[in-house]
């Protein structure tokens, strides 16, 4: 179909994405592909001791992102976007947002990055026999409860960043199964009974007896149906006034769940990781895990399968100061590059001139706590040994090999002590949009093929949108089946091998950053001996 006809007749599927950094749209037509796009900057706030987003930034940062969208379809198309065959919203999971019986927000929105919950955490991962990390949304209420904090009388509602979108946009107070796995832990039907009675047990001791599945949004897997855009929920998105109410909507995701989609890893026995951010590992189980790790969580892929996920906190965002001031060391030269050009450069210098496992220089990316390394507090540092050679290339691939070594550690538990080993992995995200350099030193990190499909760079919003296409065009097809066979069956890949070289390299690495921790946890006063 030409692609102003999809548009005209809607035979389309939008993907919205609210990122940690880019609030983005994604328009594709029924071939999947990208028709236009549409973006928003923004940052976290800390206030109080607490990484938020006001409403009003979200608010106008949903309405920017689409009205980039729509300008930029009638900039392409000279088209006004009237409707669209179906959407669909993700974000950033976990999180807390609780709200009054007049859908009055209590308190800030807090988010994943927060690491205020430890005896919650800790007490539900104890009482559940599964591990239930800080940034969960179960974490977060609980600890409320615990802490006696004002608010807890007045809750009737709690949900995710993504499920709040979808309630302004449809009126139904729901999610996808794998945004749900990061509110409470889920089975293949939706929330386990068994840890719901455990955990409203336990929140009744401490005074709060509402039902769980009362608070939470109720649960919904990949192609089925979550509601409709209201009225309302167009004049909200689109004060412009052309987009027309009636665009059914699927389940919303989160970003774990659009990162799996984009890049065709949902099914047991394959993985994605995702980089950006924070950097995180999602091997699909073809078995449950034995054990329970503080490192491990267990969430879902959109249509229910269990998935080992290793998160960390921390990815890209120190490598990217560092090119930035090579950047503007490039301008107070007189000799001005283009960013790109300065990625590509210390990119491929790393690789080909650098040393397997960086001459003796190990970094740490911690600009903010670091649960799988055991660190609390960010900061970011680096150290060499006296007789390593500090050479761009050595420099730049220690801070390459820094935004992997905590996967890394959460990867040696899955690969030691349940001797789970990936048949295959696919990357995803800014990191990789130079080629084969990043993959190359994953590969090699985690001892495993690591391919990145050309796809790769459009990342969680796509992902959403395929979803959304899913539910109108899965012709009954499990997600699985019908990514592999109808999406990405012609879509080309980059491959890496990981190579006896590198391997050792990162494995010499691996013994210096570990054995440095204990410094890092000096510098914050943390450490086991202070």
């Amino acid at each position: 179909m030409e692609k102003k006809t999809a548009i005209a007749e809607g035979k389309t599927f939008l993907g919205l994405e609210l990122g940690s950094t880019r609030i983005k749209a994604v328009l594709i037509d029924d071939h999947f592909t990208v028709l236009a796009k549409g973006s928003h900057s923004w940052e976290n706030q800390l206030e109080n001791g607490c990484w938020t987003y006001s409403l009003d930034a979200i608010h106008n940062g949903v309405k920017a992102c689409f009205a980039d969208l729509r300008r930029n379809v009638r900039e392409i198309y000279d088209l006004p976007l009237r409707t669209i065959g179906a959407m669909g919203i993700s974000a950033m999971m976990h999180g807390y947002l609780a709200f009054d019986a007049q859908d009055a927000l209590l308190v800030p929105f807090r988010t994943w990055r927060n690491t205020m919950t430890a005896p919650a955490a800790e007490a539900l991962t104890k009482a559940l026999h599964f591990n239930i990390p800080q940034r969960w949304t179960i974490a977060h209420l609980y600890q409320a409860v615990l802490n006696g904090e004002p608010h807890i009388p007045q809750i009737a509602h709690v949900t995710t960043l993504a499920g709040y979108i979808h309630y302004l946009l449809t009126g139904q107070r729901v999610v996808g199964i794998g945004e749900a796995s990061g509110i409470f832990p889920v089975n293949r039907l939706g929330y386990d009974t068994d840890m719901l009675f455990a955990t409203e047990t336990l929140l009744a001791e401490n005074g709060f007896s509402k039902k769980l599945t009362d608070l939470f949004p109720s649960v919904k897997s990949a192609g089925e149906q979550a509601g409709v855009l209201t009225a309302e929920g167009a004049a909200f998105l689109d004060e412009s006034g052309e987009l027309q109410p009636g665009i059914p909507f699927c389940p919303p995701e989160g970003d774990a769940g659009t990162g799996m989609v984009a890049s065709d890893a949902v099914t047991p026995g394959t993985g994605n990781i995702s980089c950006g951010t924070s950097v995180f590992a999602m091997p699909v189980l073809e078995q449950p895990l034995q054990g329970v790790y503080s490192e491990i969580d267990i969430v879902s892929t959109p249509d229910g399968a269990p998935v080992a996920m290793v998160h960390c906190n921390n990815g890209c965002s120190e490598l990217d100061a560092f090119v930035d001031m090579f950047y503007e060391f490039a301008h107070m030269s007189g000799h001005p590059m283009e960013k790109s050009d300065v990625y590509e450069l210390l990119y491929h210098s790393s690789l080909e001139n650098g040393a397997p496992d960086s001459d003796g220089i190990t970094a740490y990316n911690f600009l903010s706590g670091e649960p799988v390394a055991g660190v609390k507090q960010g900061s970011p540092a680096y150290f060499r040994s006296p007789k390593s050679k500090l050479t761009p290339a050595n420099f730049f691939h220690a801070q390459l090999m820094s935004v992997f070594a905590a996967l890394r550690m959460g990867m040696d538990i899955l690969r030691t002590k349940e001797n789970l080993s990936p048949r295959s992995m696919t990357a995803h995200g800014g990191l990789f949009t130079v080629r084969g350099v990043a993959q190359q030193i994953l590969a090699d990190a985690l001892e495993t093929t690591v391919a990145v499909h050309n796809t790769a760079s459009e990342g969680g919003p796509w992902g959403m949108a395929l979803l959304a296409a899913y539910m109108i065009c899965g012709e009954g097809y499990s997600l699985s089946k019908w990514l592999h066979t109808k999406v990405f069956a012609d879509t080309p890949s980059v491959i890496a091998h990981p190579t006896e070289e590198g391997m050792a390299g990162y494995n010499a690495y691996m013994i210096r950053y570990t054995t440095g921790l204990e410094a890092i946890r000096c510098l914050k006063g943390e450490s086991h001996h202070a």
